[in-house]
């Protein structure tokens, strides 16, 4: 009798990424635990995939999505050549690590961020290295070139934190560091200031970006990358044949043509990121300043698992990390300003 195969040990080991709750087919629930705009995409995105000619489903995609990369060019003010596009951020931080790091090199990120990034390596047999924040969330340069890692790699704002490091401390980064350092954006929209200047003198500098948090479109997976074109004609050859769907492209590329809807929706989750924020610090609760459409903040008492236990039986969704440093913090999306206020009744005090 045939045995059960067995995974790579790598693999056996893990324990795999963790994604935040979904709520059940038909649950009714306030969710501010997984990061989504609070608003629905731009009506062009509804009429684009409404309009979507037949043809275009039973061929296979633009490998390339050249569609979408012209349309990103012209709004970053880049060239095509300079954008990757992939099934959402998480598909070109994956992208990335096959492109510049094999079995045994090291990846270095600052900790706490993105808990995807130790998966990816794991699975790819990639040693990680792990820095602390420095004071105040500042970005630890010198740790993290001491790491003598082949790439680095973090969010910018950071996730969970809510923490933005300032250009030209990630400059002085990249300018120190013999590797690959990819800048997490998927909160970028959400910050008054962002990394993309640094293309310009800065070789080694990848830039991640996905359309699930400012454009709405979490549920159709669309993410790219922004880098020299060097970078990206290296990472044309390790994507996946057809990474995004003709749907998604589609999509993506209406998306991006209605910056008046997607502005809107940006300038309701600052004036409530502010609004939420100084509530909460009136009810004792200390709130990191925030660059992102949520708030990482630590609860009276320090209960957060309690706390969101809580909240979860009365149908509103935060997340809640269960680790050293996070244990008495809650993160907590940006929702409509109804969503806000039926979480701020729903909490003691």
């Amino acid at each position: 009798m045939n045995s059960t195969p067995r995974a790579r040990p790598a693999v056996e080991k893990m324990s795999g990424y963790t994604p935040g709750e979904q709520p059940l087919p038909g649950q009714t629930v306030i969710k501010l635990n997984t990061n989504e705009n609070p608003f629905p995409p731009s009506p062009r995105v509804i009429e684009a995939i409404r309009s979507l000619d037949p043809n275009r489903l039973r061929r296979y995609p633009n490998p390339t999505a050249d569609e979408f990369r012209e349309r990103a060019a012209r709004l970053l003010g880049v060239t095509p050549e300079m954008i990757l596009a992939g099934n959402g951020s998480d598909d070109i931080l994956a992208i990335a690590l096959r492109t510049f790091l094999a079995a045994g090199d090291t990846l270095a990120f600052p900790d706490p961020t993105y808990s995807l990034y130790p998966v990816l390596a794991e699975i790819a047999d990639i040693t990680v290295n792990t820095v602390p924040w420095d004071a105040d969330w500042t970005l630890p340069t010198a740790g993290l070139i001491g790491t003598g890692a082949r790439a680095v790699f973090f969010a910018n704002p950071n996730a969970p934190s809510g923490t933005l490091v300032a250009p030209a401390d990630v400059r002085a980064l990249a300018e120190g560091f013999a590797g690959v350092v990819l800048v997490d954006e998927a909160y970028a929209d959400f910050a008054d200031t962002n990394c993309l200047g640094l293309l310009r003198t800065c070789p080694n500098v990848i830039i991640s970006r996905t359309l699930s948090k400012a454009y709405s479109l979490a549920g159709m997976r669309f993410g790219y990358a922004v880098a020299a074109p060097a970078l990206v004609a290296e990472m044309m050859k390790v994507k996946d044949s057809y990474n995004c769907d003709a749907v998604s492209i589609i999509a993506a590329t209406a998306a991006l043509d209605d910056q008046t809807y997607a502005r809107m929706t940006w300038d309701h989750v600052r004036a409530e990121r502010q609004r939420l924020a100084h509530e909460l610090s009136q009810r004792g609760w200390t709130v990191i300043p925030s660059h992102t459409n949520f708030l990482l903040a630590a609860c009276p008492g320090g209960k957060a698992g309690d706390l969101y236990r809580a909240l979860k039986q009365r149908g509103i969704l935060v997340r809640f990390f269960d680790k050293p440093g996070l244990d008495d913090k809650l993160r907590i999306t940006i929702g409509t300003r109804a969503e806000n206020d039926a979480l701020l009744a729903a909490l003691p005090g």
